[in-house]
């Protein structure tokens, strides 16, 4: 098959299984990864220690893909989006109810749904050569830094947000990539379209951008309350509002998601009940009814006790004294995480009744 022939199959294999973009990429070691140490080694990636692992030669895996995978010649890139029609945002969440991001409402764990259709591309790729190649898949889980190589096969630039963005679909975008061993031709990569506006690092309420394309993830309101384990900096709780899983404002405040498509694929359509969810419910949710509710979801990642502690938060940043006797009797809870966020919320909202 003629390589361009052999390129526009895969690109059509990746719409049939539902991608709405899907580029290729060559492996290189980019600018951009080889900041990646200076960012590790910044502090700025929090507690994430998984971003830290490293190879045999001491080396971080995410900042070298050949040092991982020697035979990798290409990466495929796919992309689909993921924005429902659901009118969301956090100016019109009620003060008694939380705020979820939006990646996290869907119906299916989108490393599932993703990587289902990823499999689909992987084996056209296959049938498609006649012969022996490597490959493997990732959504969210592999040795690489997804957003960084989906710039270099054109799918999108990379925000001053460090979001991807695209100029038809924004960035509500879900990534998936199949590397290979093949040597295909590159797209080249998708211009910056930013320009001057800085929207979303005025936008951020903790002001976790530390520059442009720079991100503090210590700050991160989606970072505090997904993978932040323990208590949450009280100098930071004030501006974390009533956002009880992860944070979209960067990305809300974008110019290039106002006339973002929304889809209609089924699994990323919200569950019931995720939307603005109580917050008296999460505050007080059982162990078992956490199990049930979010089997399958993304928010179980923040496990119970953080649920809970960034359910109290938004309490105390609710001014909602009608919610005072639910962080009152949280104070008392046996999980110490808990009961200092609750203590944290009723002085808070004792303080603003005043």
């Amino acid at each position: 098959m003629d390589p361009r022939e052999f390129i526009g199959a895969i690109k059509s294999a990746a719409a049939d299984a539902g991608f709405d973009l899907c580029g290729i990429a060559p492996v290189s070691d980019f600018l951009e990864l080889a900041r990646f140490p200076e960012w590790i080694a910044s502090g700025h990636a929090g507690e994430m220690k998984y971003l830290e692992s490293r190879n045999e030669a001491d080396e971080l895996r995410r900042a070298s893909l050949q040092s991982v995978f020697p035979w990798a010649r290409s990466v495929v890139v796919c992309a689909v989006n993921y924005n429902t029609a659901h009118p969301y945002s956090t100016k019109a969440t009620a003060p008694d109810h939380g705020w979820t991001s939006r990646y996290a409402l869907s119906r299916e764990d989108y490393h599932d749904s993703v990587l289902r259709r990823l499999r689909e591309v992987e084996c056209e790729i296959k049938e498609s050569t006649g012969k022996t190649i490597e490959t493997r898949s990732y959504v969210d889980t592999g040795p690489i830094v997804e957003r960084v190589y989906a710039k270099y096969a054109g799918v999108g630039w990379l925000g001053k947000n460090t979001c991807l963005i695209n100029q038809k679909i924004g960035s509500w975008l879900f990534l998936g990539v199949i590397i290979t061993s093949l040597e295909l031709t590159p797209d080249l990569p998708a211009p910056d379209r930013c320009g001057t506006c800085t929207r979303c690092i005025d936008a951020c309420p903790t002001q976790a951008f530390v520059a442009p394309h720079q991100l503090d993830a210590n700050k991160c309101i989606s970072y505090l309350t997904i993978e932040k384990r323990g208590s949450i900096p009280e100098d930071l709780r004030a501006q974390m509002g009533h956002h009880v899983f992860g944070c979209d404002i960067c990305q809300d405040v974008c110019p290039w998601n106002r006339k973002a498509p929304a889809t209609d694929k089924p699994e990323f359509q919200p569950r019931e009940g995720f939307v603005n969810p109580a917050l008296e419910w999460l505050a007080e949710i059982s162990e078992e009814e956490f199990r049930e509710k979010f089997r399958g979801s993304p928010i179980m990642r923040a496990k119970r006790s953080g649920l809970r502690r960034n359910a109290l938060i938004a309490i105390g940043n609710s001014g909602e004294t009608e919610l005072l006797s639910v962080a009152e009797r949280a104070t008392a809870d046996p999980d110490p995480i808990v009961a200092d966020a609750a203590r944290w919320a009723k002085d808070k909202l004792k303080g603003d009744a005043r």
